[in-house]
């Protein structure tokens, strides 16, 4: 797991990661509390592709690939895996270090103050938790698959940037709806109770696990 830990977070990932959502939190302002989920959403996940796209991809360019393929095929996608996991829980915890940093910068103010305002932040950081490890484990996932896909990491990292940038829109909001990829930044903040936007989540999670299932017969036909 040392090992998996050194190859998936070599020192230069996670000082951007750190780099990027300490500026992200410096430029992007928010007014309210409830706004920090939507200004870290679509960003956290842009860089969960770009984080997670040379998961595999590293062992083509590093040229290991040729003795990867001497091990057994369950001990490589097992490698994988475990790489994946290992990034995403780290992506998490910058997510979570994100959404504590605007506070931090930009004090923002409490959507309708009343006298359950700190429960009320507690469960609109859950929700936010929630939220964002789908996004991060669905785009994470979806670019890796990508750049196993074509054995390069910049199409995974371009694929996934057209597809945030459509679905990311008014156009993606007005013709999916509540089924969008984004469901959660273009969630309805007045009406609290209205949680239709995790149709949308459920979408990332089913493509997930079909991106999952898939990715040990692309990496045996792709090598």
């Amino acid at each position: 797991m040392i090992h998996e830990m050194k190859i998936s977070l070599p020192f230069y990932k996670i000082s951007y990661a750190v780099f990027f959502v300490v500026i992200l939190s410096l430029v992007r302002g928010v007014t309210y509390s409830d706004e920090i989920g939507i200004a870290l959403e679509a960003p956290m996940a842009i860089l969960a592709a770009s984080f997670c796209a040379d998961t595999y991809t590293q062992e083509i360019t590093g040229k290991r690939s040729e003795i990867q393929r001497l091990y057994p095929m369950k001990k490589r996608i097992y490698s994988i895996y475990r790489r994946i996991v290992i990034q995403e829980i780290f992506l998490l915890f910058v997510a979570v270090s994100g959404y504590g940093l605007f506070y931090i910068f930009q004090n923002p103010r409490i959507a309708g103050i009343e006298q359950n305002s700190s429960g009320n932040e507690i469960c609109q950081f859950l929700v936010y938790f929630a939220a964002i490890t789908v996004t991060l484990a669905f785009w994470g996932l979806l670019s890796n698959l990508l750049s196993c896909l074509f054995r390069n990491m910049w199409v995974g990292i371009g694929g996934c940037l057209m597809l945030c940038l459509i679905t990311n829109s008014s156009i993606g909001d007005k013709y999916f709806g509540a089924w969008n990829l984004f469901s959660y930044t273009f969630r309805n903040m007045e009406n609290g109770s209205d949680f239709s936007w995790i149709y949308g989540k459920i979408i990332c999670i089913w493509i997930g696990i079909m991106t999952v299932a898939a990715l040990p017969q692309i990496i045996e036909k792709r090598g």
